[in-house]
């Protein structure tokens, strides 16, 4: 069986930020993400997940080309990014835009509220072009069907929903186009639990029918473990470990990744860890530490973690950026 297809390719993808400090400080520079580098291919999903200010939203801006990285490489479906935006190709730009389309986090931020569903899931075949408006129509009314709304929704607006319903709206928008990569940031976590089990499901139906590639951000672990086939755990901008959901869930190596797991609440003593609690706080992206971004709170580090870098380098199976595993 042959593998599927690549249609996502980042290499070192880096974003950095200049911001003022005050009226005679110097400016200083905020790196969001620094040097990320993974691949995904059609009809899997690679979760992402991290502290909050680890650099998750900055990657998805990354990935839905609303910024260009400061460095390194993004190559969707064979064609690198900065290629086109240095010769300038719109067209091209245009097509790889509608390859990746994203679901929100808040899905009622997201919808006008002045426009009817039917208006907003036709909007993104407007904006493509070459619809006639009876093939939007139908592309309409199928997406809605496919996504469990009923013929009758189509006429009413964004605050006529439940949180469940909307964000159902938005996973239509975001499909209306056929998109080779979905980009989810927390799309179910503004949800009650209950609906969250739904709006999950939806998404492996959806993912099934058209082999969409999904990079699923969330901090909820138990999620993760449900909808990711890879996953990959950020801190400070950066990857430290990545690799295959079963083995990252049975033994994780980082001592960052082991005590996000001890967080997770198991139901089941026997499926409980023993809890991990970091010292310190997360520390800022202005000053970062030297060597390894998470030695002042590691309890396993050296001195040479306070020294040195650590490179992702391969270790049973996975790939994890420390210098004591």
């Amino acid at each position: 069986m042959s593998e599927p297809k690549l249609v996502l390719q980042a290499e070192a993808l880096a974003r950095h930020y200049r911001v003022r400090r005050g009226l005679f400080a110097p400016a200083a520079t905020v790196k969001a993400l620094n040097g990320v580098s993974f691949e995904l291919r059609a009809g899997q999903t690679l979760a992402v997940v991290g502290e909050s200010g680890c650099g998750k939203s900055t990657l998805a801006r990354q990935l839905t080309l609303i910024e260009p990285p400061t460095s390194g490489h993004l190559q969707i479906d064979g064609v690198r990014v900065d290629a086109a935006r240095r010769a300038q190709n719109q067209a091209q730009i245009q097509a790889l835009r509608r390859r990746v389309q994203m679901v929100f986090q808040n899905p009622f931020a997201s919808l006008n509220p002045r426009r009817t569903i039917a208006s907003t899931l036709a909007e993104p075949l407007v904006i493509a072009g070459g619809y006639s408006a009876a093939e939007r129509a139908e592309r309409v009314e199928q997406l809605a069907t496919t996504v469990g709304l009923r013929p009758e929704h189509l006429r009413r607006y964004p605050h006529m929903f439940s949180g469940g319903q909307r964000q159902r709206i938005a996973i239509a928008r975001a499909m209306v186009l056929n998109p080779g990569i979905v980009v989810a940031d927390e799309p179910v976590s503004a949800l009650d639990v209950s609906i969250q089990a739904q709006i999950l499901n939806l998404f492996l139906d959806l993912q099934a029918e058209f082999q969409t590639a999904y990079v699923f951000i969330s901090h909820n672990l138990s999620v993760v473990e449900h909808v990711a086939d890879r996953v990959m755990v950020m801190y400070l901008g950066s990857a430290v470990e990545v690799g295959d959901k079963q083995r990252l869930f049975a033994a994780p190596l980082h001592p960052y990744t082991q005590a996000l797991m001890s967080a997770t609440p198991q139901l089941k003593a026997a499926e409980r860890r023993e809890r991990i609690l970091l010292k310190g706080e997360l520390p800022s992206p202005l000053n970062p530490p030297s060597g390894c971004a998470f030695h002042k709170r590691c309890p396993r580090a050296t001195a040479r973690c306070a020294e040195e870098t650590p490179l992702l380098r391969e270790v049973d199976g996975r790939q994890v950026a420390c210098h004591v595993v």
